[in-house]
């Protein structure tokens, strides 16, 4: 029973590295659907091992190491491999010759990943906020827009231009290990004030996601930071 108990979570956290691997392989054979499905996979279980950690007092050093090394899987290298694929099609469809080497440059999103990781690791101020954009919101932004445009034609002013790509690439990146606090919902009080932030972003997104559907998956993380940028001092 103590081992059920002490490793549940771990088994959590395993099965979201897992879900980001089958999505991996689906992303790059062009299975879109499933990737985004392997996605939401990733991203609940990524949600209870945390919570099944605190509620059966089984957190360890384990796992939160399991839980950064999965996250570079299912949010570092997914998102990476995301923009690849996006810069690559536009090398396939008519860029210069001496131009293929730019769908390598999408991978920057994963070193950032990495170093965003790393970085959380060791900061102990982040227990009720996040300190730049959290990479479970940066793959929902990054893959989002990229399922968006394959399902509907939408945000085809970026990725039928490479500069605009790198650029969304650049800025994804600095958003990772930016200093601007972002809204986590994890809460500090039960007071309504104290949480204006959470039910705005809460309120905000159930509305964007109804009206946009599909479109609305990746414009929700863009509420999601401006929203964050409002409450800044608020955040704490």
């Amino acid at each position: 029973m103590n081992f059920i108990k002490n490793n549940l979570a771990n088994a959590f956290t395993l099965g979201n590295l897992f879900s980001g691997c089958v999505g991996i392989v689906h992303l790059i054979s062009g299975d879109y659907q499933t990737t985004a499905i392997c996605i939401i996979i990733s991203l609940v279980l990524d949600f209870f091992d945390g919570f099944i950690a605190r509620a059966m007092n089984s957190s360890s050093n384990l796992g939160g190491q399991l839980d950064s090394l999965a996250d570079m899987v299912s949010f570092g290298f997914l998102p990476g491999i995301t923009m690849f694929v996006a810069l690559e099609n536009l090398t396939l469809s008519g860029l210069p010759e001496f131009m293929p080497w730019i769908k390598y440059l999408g991978f920057i999103i994963t070193l950032f990943s990495c170093l965003r990781l790393a970085i959380f690791n060791l900061d102990d101020d982040q227990k009720y906020y996040f300190k730049g954009l959290n990479t479970p919101s940066n793959t929902i932004l990054i893959f989002g827009m990229f399922y968006a445009f394959k399902e509907t034609g939408a945000f085809s002013f970026l990725f039928d231009n490479e500069i605009y790509l790198l650029i969304l690439t650049v800025v994804s990146s600095w958003l990772l290990i930016s200093p601007i606090k972002m809204i986590a919902m994890k809460f500090k009080s039960k007071k309504l004030e104290d949480n204006y932030p959470k039910l705005a972003l809460l309120i905000g997104g159930i509305l964007i996601l109804l009206i946009f559907k599909a479109v609305g998956i990746s414009l929700i993380i863009i509420y999601y930071i401006l929203i964050s940028l409002i409450f800044q001092k608020q955040l704490k």
